[in-house]
Protein backbone atom coordinates (compact mmCIF):
# COMPACT_ATOMS: atom_id res chain seq x y z
CA UNK A 1 0.00 0.00 0.00
CA UNK A 2 2.86 2.38 0.84
CA UNK A 3 4.41 1.89 -2.62
CA UNK A 4 1.07 2.78 -4.15
CA UNK A 5 0.96 5.93 -2.03
CA UNK A 6 4.34 7.07 -3.34
CA UNK A 7 3.27 6.37 -6.92
CA UNK A 8 0.17 8.44 -6.31
CA UNK A 9 2.26 11.18 -4.70
CA UNK A 10 4.51 11.34 -7.76
CA UNK A 11 1.45 11.90 -9.93
CA UNK A 12 0.12 14.52 -7.53
CA UNK A 13 3.45 16.36 -7.66
CA UNK A 14 3.11 16.68 -11.42
CA UNK A 15 -0.44 17.99 -11.07
CA UNK A 16 0.67 20.53 -8.45
CA UNK A 17 3.58 21.45 -10.71
CA UNK A 18 1.21 22.23 -13.55
CA UNK A 19 -1.03 24.25 -11.24
CA UNK A 20 1.99 26.35 -10.25
CA UNK A 21 2.70 27.14 -13.90
CA UNK A 22 5.52 24.68 -14.56
CA UNK A 23 5.39 23.05 -17.97
CA UNK A 24 6.95 19.76 -16.87
CA UNK A 25 8.21 17.83 -13.86
CA UNK A 26 10.19 14.62 -13.59
CA UNK A 27 11.85 12.49 -10.92
CA UNK A 28 15.33 11.00 -10.99
CA UNK A 29 17.88 9.33 -8.74
CA UNK A 30 21.25 10.82 -7.80
CA UNK A 31 23.66 8.88 -10.02
CA UNK A 32 25.51 11.48 -12.10
CA UNK A 33 28.64 9.51 -12.89
CA UNK A 34 28.99 10.36 -16.60
CA UNK A 35 28.08 14.00 -16.00
CA UNK A 36 30.56 14.20 -13.13
CA UNK A 37 33.37 13.11 -15.45
CA UNK A 38 32.32 15.66 -18.06
CA UNK A 39 32.30 18.44 -15.43
CA UNK A 40 35.73 17.52 -14.13
CA UNK A 41 37.20 17.42 -17.65
CA UNK A 42 35.68 20.84 -18.35
CA UNK A 43 37.12 22.31 -15.19
CA UNK A 44 40.54 20.77 -15.86
CA UNK A 45 40.67 22.60 -19.18
CA UNK A 46 40.20 25.92 -17.41
CA UNK A 47 36.98 26.72 -19.27
CA UNK A 48 35.30 28.08 -16.11
CA UNK A 49 37.41 31.24 -16.11
CA UNK A 50 36.93 33.26 -12.94
CA UNK A 51 33.93 31.21 -11.78
CA UNK A 52 35.81 29.56 -8.96
CA UNK A 53 32.56 28.62 -7.25
CA UNK A 54 32.13 25.85 -9.82
CA UNK A 55 35.00 23.89 -8.31
CA UNK A 56 35.19 24.99 -4.69
CA UNK A 57 32.51 22.54 -3.50
CA UNK A 58 34.45 19.47 -4.56
CA UNK A 59 32.16 16.62 -5.59
CA UNK A 60 29.03 18.04 -3.92
CA UNK A 61 27.85 19.38 -7.28
CA UNK A 62 27.81 15.93 -8.86
CA UNK A 63 27.03 13.95 -5.71
CA UNK A 64 23.64 15.24 -4.44
CA UNK A 65 23.81 13.13 -1.27
CA UNK A 66 27.06 14.87 -0.34
CA UNK A 67 25.42 18.27 -0.66
CA UNK A 68 22.27 17.22 1.22
CA UNK A 69 22.84 13.99 3.18
CA UNK A 70 20.07 11.45 2.76
CA UNK A 71 19.03 12.63 -0.70
CA UNK A 72 17.61 9.74 -2.73
CA UNK A 73 15.53 11.53 -5.33
CA UNK A 74 15.58 14.82 -7.18
CA UNK A 75 12.31 16.26 -8.45
CA UNK A 76 13.07 18.47 -11.46
CA UNK A 77 10.84 21.21 -12.85
CA UNK A 78 10.79 23.21 -16.10
CA UNK A 79 9.31 26.70 -16.43
CA UNK A 80 9.09 28.65 -19.71
CA UNK A 81 10.22 32.28 -19.61
CA UNK A 82 10.14 33.66 -23.18
CA UNK A 83 7.71 36.57 -23.51
CA UNK A 84 5.80 37.83 -26.53
CA UNK A 85 7.84 41.01 -26.75
CA UNK A 86 10.40 42.53 -29.09
CA UNK A 87 11.93 39.96 -31.44
CA UNK A 88 15.36 38.80 -30.20
CA UNK A 89 16.63 38.57 -33.78
CA UNK A 90 15.54 42.13 -34.54
CA UNK A 91 17.23 43.53 -31.43
CA UNK A 92 20.46 41.59 -32.04
CA UNK A 93 20.54 43.02 -35.57
CA UNK A 94 20.21 46.60 -34.30
CA UNK A 95 23.33 48.59 -33.51
CA UNK A 96 21.45 51.26 -31.53
CA UNK A 97 19.27 49.05 -29.33
CA UNK A 98 20.58 47.13 -26.31
CA UNK A 99 20.28 43.36 -26.21
CA UNK A 100 19.51 41.99 -22.75
CA UNK A 101 19.25 38.22 -22.28
CA UNK A 102 15.58 37.28 -22.34
CA UNK A 103 15.74 35.40 -19.05
CA UNK A 104 16.58 38.59 -17.15
CA UNK A 105 13.92 40.97 -18.46
CA UNK A 106 11.40 40.45 -15.68
CA UNK A 107 11.46 39.57 -12.00
CA UNK A 108 14.43 37.57 -10.76
CA UNK A 109 13.62 33.96 -11.60
CA UNK A 110 15.27 32.70 -8.41
CA UNK A 111 12.53 34.34 -6.35
CA UNK A 112 9.70 33.29 -8.65
CA UNK A 113 10.67 29.63 -8.85
CA UNK A 114 11.60 29.28 -5.21
CA UNK A 115 8.14 30.41 -4.12
CA UNK A 116 6.53 27.91 -6.47
CA UNK A 117 8.73 25.08 -5.19
CA UNK A 118 7.99 26.07 -1.60
CA UNK A 119 4.24 25.76 -2.19
CA UNK A 120 4.69 22.37 -3.86
CA UNK A 121 6.77 21.11 -0.95
CA UNK A 122 4.10 22.26 1.49
CA UNK A 123 1.57 20.19 -0.46
CA UNK A 124 3.91 17.20 -0.32
CA UNK A 125 4.20 17.54 3.45
CA UNK A 126 0.42 17.77 3.80
CA UNK A 127 0.00 14.66 1.63
CA UNK A 128 2.43 12.67 3.78
CA UNK A 129 0.62 13.68 6.93
CA UNK A 130 -2.83 12.96 5.48
CA UNK A 131 -1.79 9.48 4.33
CA UNK A 132 0.10 8.75 7.55
CA UNK A 133 3.41 8.38 5.75
CA UNK A 134 6.75 9.14 7.41
CA UNK A 135 7.76 12.82 7.27
CA UNK A 136 10.39 13.66 4.66
CA UNK A 137 13.22 16.10 4.11
CA UNK A 138 13.24 18.45 1.15
CA UNK A 139 15.58 21.20 -0.05
CA UNK A 140 14.68 23.62 -2.83
CA UNK A 141 17.08 24.87 -5.50
CA UNK A 142 17.07 26.92 -8.67
CA UNK A 143 20.50 27.88 -9.97
CA UNK A 144 21.37 28.78 -6.39
CA UNK A 145 23.68 26.02 -5.13
CA UNK A 146 26.21 23.46 -6.44
CA UNK A 147 23.63 21.49 -8.41
CA UNK A 148 24.05 19.95 -11.88
CA UNK A 149 20.65 21.13 -13.01
CA UNK A 150 20.80 20.17 -16.67
CA UNK A 151 22.21 16.72 -15.97
CA UNK A 152 19.49 16.01 -13.40
CA UNK A 153 16.79 17.33 -15.71
CA UNK A 154 18.00 15.07 -18.52
CA UNK A 155 17.90 12.07 -16.18
CA UNK A 156 14.38 13.11 -15.11
CA UNK A 157 13.20 13.06 -18.74
CA UNK A 158 12.87 16.82 -19.28
CA UNK A 159 15.11 16.92 -22.35
CA UNK A 160 18.64 16.36 -23.61
CA UNK A 161 21.78 18.46 -23.32
CA UNK A 162 22.42 19.92 -26.75
CA UNK A 163 25.57 20.95 -28.58
CA UNK A 164 25.14 24.44 -27.10
CA UNK A 165 25.34 22.81 -23.61
CA UNK A 166 21.75 23.87 -22.85
CA UNK A 167 18.89 21.53 -22.07
CA UNK A 168 16.70 21.10 -25.14
CA UNK A 169 13.15 19.80 -25.25
CA UNK A 170 11.49 18.54 -28.44
CA UNK A 171 8.25 20.31 -27.61
CA UNK A 172 9.61 23.49 -26.05
CA UNK A 173 13.12 24.27 -27.29
CA UNK A 174 15.28 25.79 -24.57
CA UNK A 175 13.71 29.05 -23.36
CA UNK A 176 13.01 27.77 -19.86
CA UNK A 177 14.30 27.74 -16.29
CA UNK A 178 14.97 24.70 -14.14
CA UNK A 179 14.29 24.08 -10.47
CA UNK A 180 14.85 21.12 -8.16
CA UNK A 181 13.72 19.58 -4.89
CA UNK A 182 16.26 17.27 -3.23
CA UNK A 183 14.43 14.75 -1.04
CA UNK A 184 14.70 11.40 0.72
CA UNK A 185 11.25 10.37 -0.50
CA UNK A 186 11.33 6.94 -2.25
CA UNK A 187 9.44 8.19 -5.30
CA UNK A 188 9.23 6.18 -8.56
CA UNK A 189 11.67 7.29 -11.26
CA UNK A 190 10.81 8.80 -14.62
CA UNK A 191 12.47 7.64 -17.81
CA UNK A 192 15.76 9.35 -18.59
CA UNK A 193 16.17 11.15 -21.92
CA UNK A 194 18.86 9.12 -23.65
CA UNK A 195 18.49 10.20 -27.29
CA UNK A 196 20.23 13.26 -28.67
CA UNK A 197 18.24 15.18 -31.27
CA UNK A 198 20.79 17.72 -32.49
CA UNK A 199 21.85 15.47 -35.35
CA UNK A 200 24.26 17.13 -37.77
CA UNK A 201 23.00 20.62 -36.93
CA UNK A 202 25.68 23.08 -35.84
CA UNK A 203 23.66 26.31 -35.89
CA UNK A 204 24.50 27.21 -32.29
CA UNK A 205 28.24 26.87 -32.86
CA UNK A 206 28.16 28.60 -36.24
CA UNK A 207 26.38 31.73 -34.97
CA UNK A 208 28.32 32.16 -31.71
CA UNK A 209 29.76 35.69 -32.07
CA UNK A 210 32.95 34.92 -30.15
CA UNK A 211 33.45 31.30 -31.26
CA UNK A 212 33.11 30.12 -27.67
CA UNK A 213 32.39 26.51 -28.65
CA UNK A 214 35.59 24.54 -29.03
CA UNK A 215 33.60 21.46 -30.00
CA UNK A 216 30.01 20.22 -29.77
CA UNK A 217 28.92 20.11 -26.11
CA UNK A 218 32.08 22.01 -25.10
CA UNK A 219 31.77 25.69 -24.23
CA UNK A 220 34.76 27.80 -23.21
CA UNK A 221 33.10 30.23 -20.81
CA UNK A 222 36.09 32.60 -21.05
CA UNK A 223 34.94 33.51 -24.57
CA UNK A 224 31.20 33.36 -23.92
CA UNK A 225 29.43 36.73 -23.99
CA UNK A 226 27.19 35.74 -21.09
CA UNK A 227 30.28 35.13 -18.98
CA UNK A 228 32.07 38.25 -20.19
CA UNK A 229 29.15 40.60 -19.51
CA UNK A 230 27.95 39.06 -16.22
CA UNK A 231 30.45 36.88 -14.39
CA UNK A 232 33.70 38.49 -15.55
CA UNK A 233 34.57 41.50 -13.40
CA UNK A 234 37.67 42.84 -15.08
CA UNK A 235 38.68 44.18 -18.46
CA UNK A 236 37.07 42.49 -21.45
CA UNK A 237 39.63 41.13 -23.90
CA UNK A 238 39.93 43.78 -26.66
CA UNK A 239 39.97 41.02 -29.29
CA UNK A 240 36.46 39.98 -28.21
CA UNK A 241 34.84 43.40 -27.78
CA UNK A 242 33.74 43.94 -31.37
CA UNK A 243 32.09 40.52 -31.47
CA UNK A 244 30.00 41.41 -28.42
CA UNK A 245 28.00 43.79 -30.58
CA UNK A 246 25.08 45.31 -28.67
CA UNK A 247 24.79 42.55 -26.06
CA UNK A 248 25.04 44.31 -22.70
CA UNK A 249 23.82 41.54 -20.37
CA UNK A 250 24.13 37.95 -21.47
CA UNK A 251 23.72 36.47 -24.92
CA UNK A 252 21.03 34.27 -26.45
CA UNK A 253 22.36 33.64 -29.95
CA UNK A 254 22.75 29.88 -29.44
CA UNK A 255 19.07 29.79 -28.47
CA UNK A 256 17.74 32.35 -30.93
CA UNK A 257 19.10 30.40 -33.89
CA UNK A 258 18.46 26.87 -32.57
CA UNK A 259 15.90 25.14 -34.84
CA UNK A 260 14.25 23.45 -31.85
CA UNK A 261 13.14 26.82 -30.55
CA UNK A 262 10.54 27.07 -33.28
CA UNK A 263 8.52 24.97 -30.83
CA UNK A 264 9.06 27.33 -27.90
CA UNK A 265 5.92 28.63 -26.22
CA UNK A 266 5.47 32.08 -24.72
CA UNK A 267 5.25 32.06 -20.96
CA UNK A 268 2.06 32.78 -19.08
CA UNK A 269 4.04 33.91 -16.02
CA UNK A 270 3.31 37.60 -15.49
CA UNK A 271 6.42 38.03 -13.31
CA UNK A 272 8.57 37.53 -16.40
CA UNK A 273 7.00 40.47 -18.26
CA UNK A 274 9.83 42.85 -19.32
CA UNK A 275 10.43 45.77 -17.00
CA UNK A 276 11.42 49.31 -18.01
CA UNK A 277 11.17 48.32 -21.70
CA UNK A 278 14.48 46.47 -21.40
CA UNK A 279 13.45 44.17 -24.24
CA UNK A 280 13.70 47.12 -26.66
CA UNK A 281 15.65 50.12 -25.30
CA UNK A 282 18.33 52.25 -26.94
CA UNK A 283 21.90 52.05 -25.68
CA UNK A 284 22.32 55.76 -25.04
CA UNK A 285 19.28 55.84 -22.79
CA UNK A 286 20.64 53.02 -20.65
CA UNK A 287 24.15 54.47 -20.57
CA UNK A 288 22.66 57.66 -19.09
CA UNK A 289 21.36 55.83 -16.02
CA UNK A 290 22.97 56.99 -12.79
CA UNK A 291 23.97 54.36 -10.25
CA UNK A 292 20.87 55.24 -8.22
CA UNK A 293 18.68 54.73 -11.29
CA UNK A 294 20.39 51.42 -12.02
CA UNK A 295 19.76 50.17 -8.50
CA UNK A 296 16.14 51.31 -8.56
CA UNK A 297 15.30 49.94 -11.99
CA UNK A 298 17.02 46.59 -11.47
CA UNK A 299 15.56 45.97 -8.02
CA UNK A 300 14.33 42.37 -7.89
CA UNK A 301 16.05 41.64 -11.21
CA UNK A 302 18.82 39.22 -12.15
CA UNK A 303 20.54 42.15 -13.90
CA UNK A 304 21.75 43.33 -10.50
CA UNK A 305 24.40 40.61 -10.70
CA UNK A 306 26.59 42.58 -13.08
CA UNK A 307 26.63 45.67 -10.85
CA UNK A 308 26.59 49.27 -12.05
CA UNK A 309 30.28 49.16 -12.91
CA UNK A 310 29.81 46.14 -15.15
CA UNK A 311 26.68 47.70 -16.64
CA UNK A 312 28.59 50.83 -17.67
CA UNK A 313 31.52 48.78 -18.97
CA UNK A 314 29.24 46.61 -21.10
CA UNK A 315 27.25 49.49 -22.56
CA UNK A 316 30.43 51.38 -23.39
CA UNK A 317 31.58 48.39 -25.46
CA UNK A 318 28.21 48.24 -27.21
CA UNK A 319 28.33 51.96 -27.99
CA UNK A 320 31.77 51.48 -29.47
CA UNK A 321 30.30 48.83 -31.73
CA UNK A 322 27.40 51.02 -32.87
CA UNK A 323 27.43 52.93 -36.14
CA UNK A 324 28.96 56.38 -35.80
CA UNK A 325 26.78 59.05 -34.26
CA UNK A 326 28.18 62.29 -32.79
CA UNK A 327 25.87 62.02 -29.76
CA UNK A 328 27.53 58.72 -28.84
CA UNK A 329 30.94 60.35 -28.57
CA UNK A 330 29.42 63.20 -26.54
CA UNK A 331 27.84 60.72 -24.11
CA UNK A 332 31.01 58.67 -23.78
CA UNK A 333 33.25 61.69 -23.21
CA UNK A 334 30.75 63.09 -20.71
CA UNK A 335 30.94 59.90 -18.62
CA UNK A 336 34.74 59.84 -18.42
CA UNK A 337 35.03 62.30 -15.54
CA UNK A 338 33.25 60.02 -13.05
CA UNK A 339 34.34 56.67 -14.50
CA UNK A 340 36.76 54.48 -12.58
CA UNK A 341 39.82 53.01 -14.26
CA UNK A 342 38.04 49.90 -15.57
CA UNK A 343 35.06 51.71 -17.06
CA UNK A 344 37.26 54.50 -18.41
CA UNK A 345 39.36 51.95 -20.29
CA UNK A 346 36.29 50.67 -22.12
CA UNK A 347 34.95 54.17 -22.73
CA UNK A 348 38.28 55.19 -24.28
CA UNK A 349 38.13 52.12 -26.50
CA UNK A 350 34.57 52.96 -27.54
CA UNK A 351 35.47 56.57 -28.36
CA UNK A 352 38.36 55.36 -30.50
CA UNK A 353 36.02 52.97 -32.35
CA UNK A 354 33.51 55.74 -32.97
CA UNK A 355 36.16 58.08 -34.29
CA UNK A 356 37.51 55.43 -36.63
CA UNK A 357 34.00 55.00 -38.02
CA UNK A 358 33.61 58.75 -38.31
CA UNK A 359 36.70 58.92 -40.49
CA UNK A 360 35.48 56.04 -42.60
CA UNK A 361 31.96 57.41 -43.05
Amino acid sequence: MTEHNYQDLAQQIKLWSSAEGFQQAGITDTDLGVHEQHLNNWLDKGYSGEMGYLSKHGSKRSQPAELIPGTERVICFRLDYLTDSASPRDIIASDQQAYVARYSLGRDYHKVIRQKLKRIWQKIEAYLQEHELPPAEGRLFTDSAPVLEKALAQKAGLGWIGKNTLLLNRDAGSWFFLGEIYTNLPLPLDTETTEQHCGTCSACMDVCPTNAFNAPYELDARKCISYLTIEHRGSIDPTLRTAIGNRIFGCDDCQVFCPWNKFAQFTGESDFTPRHNLDDTDLLGLFAWTEAEFLTRTEGSAIRRTGYRGWQRNIAVALGNADYRPEIIVALEGALAEADELVAEHIDWAIEQQKLKQVGS
